[in-house]
């Protein structure tokens, strides 16, 4: 009897060394395909590895222009796939309200400016993460009005030729963009600072019109498209999911707008940890990559932004 339970004694011990080695072969096995993978989803496993967390999904705000609104979900939620432990939280408005916000404290990681102007301004006041900044996409400033209208407005050259106007607001960058180019055609008097000229001015510029001011580009959308206006400028990206209620009436040149540049930057987040600022550097990288460009341009942005290939839409 006693001689049985040694034999199962012995065969058990057996067993488990053998076990033990092969799972040890297995773990070599294991490590030495992640370090000879130097491909992208060797980079994409060393990020998840890193970015660890017992206490949850790492999240960062992110600050977004409102003509990204729809790019920036799709583009968040990829991100969010390829690094699941991630939770990206958008915050989408004009980006002068973005920048008072940021200003007043609101928790931001990422900023995605629909103007230059915009980032300037955090950069300057030393808000903005050195290196960080990088231009991600093009648009260009259109004018508009609901599909078949009638109206006589061909586009700014004879804007005032419409019984109302949305109009974003100065510190919007298409708002600025349509007094830039206002400006350059000769019909709205020139300043320093196109922001400056109120609606009164514009109003009173061309001939009387009527102007709704409106604190974001989505807003100046809809009110066409809804028939409250009879014409507005927007970016050529807000028409997507308009095609069949808005017409372009014209597509301002870079000329007389100056060029519609997108730039993204991490933005000095005190609360943020190391995580979540490695995070937002990567996401910044992210959307250059070219796995966002497909997105951009579905949503009628352009992501060639070399100066040397500048173009309309």
């Amino acid at each position: 009897m006693k001689q049985n339970i040694w034999k199962v004694l012995l065969a058990a011990a057996v067993i488990l060394a053998i076990t033990a080695c092969g799972n040890k072969k297995n773990s070599q096995e294991a490590d030495t395909g992640q370090e000879g993978d130097i491909g992208e989803s060797g980079d994409q496993d060393s990020k998840d590895e890193q970015w660890e967390t017992k206490e949850g999904k790492i999240e960062i705000q992110v600050f977004a222009a409102a003509s990204l609104s729809k790019a920036i979900e799709e583009l968040a939620l990829a991100y969010q796939q390829l690094h699941p432990q991630v939770s990206i939280v958008c915050n989408m408005d004009s980006s002068g309200t973005l920048v008072t916000q940021i200003r007043e404290g609101y928790a931001c990681d990422v900023f995605f400016s629909a103007a230059e102007k915009q980032m300037d301004q955090l950069e300057a006041e030393g808000r903005i993460v050195e290196g960080t900044r990088s231009n991600v996409v093009h648009n260009q400033v259109v004018v508009i009005a609901a599909k078949d209208s009638g109206t006589e407005v061909k586009g700014l050259k004879n804007f005032g030729d419409a019984s109302s106007i949305a109009l974003a607001g100065g510190s919007v960058p298409v708002g600025w963009y349509t007094r830039q180019a206002l400006m350059n055609l000769g019909i709205l008097e020139k300043t320093e600072e196109p922001s400056q000229a109120e609606t009164i001015q514009i109003s009173q510029a061309l001939g009387g019109v009527e102007i709704s001011e409106q604190d974001n580009v989505s807003k100046v959308t809809l009110a066409v498209a809804e028939g409250s206006c009879e014409v507005g400028t927007v970016y050529y990206s807000d028409i997507y999911g308009y095609e069949d209620r808005l017409d372009i009436l014209e597509k301002v040149s870079y000329d007389l707008s100056g060029e519609v540049r997108y730039p993204a930057a991490q933005v000095v987040n005190p609360e943020a940890d190391e995580k979540q600022a490695a995070v937002a550097r990567d996401f910044i990288t992210f959307l250059s990559s070219d796995t966002t460009k497909e997105i951009f341009e579905k949503y009628y942005f352009d992501p060639d932004v070399a100066e040397t290939n500048l173009k309309s839409f």
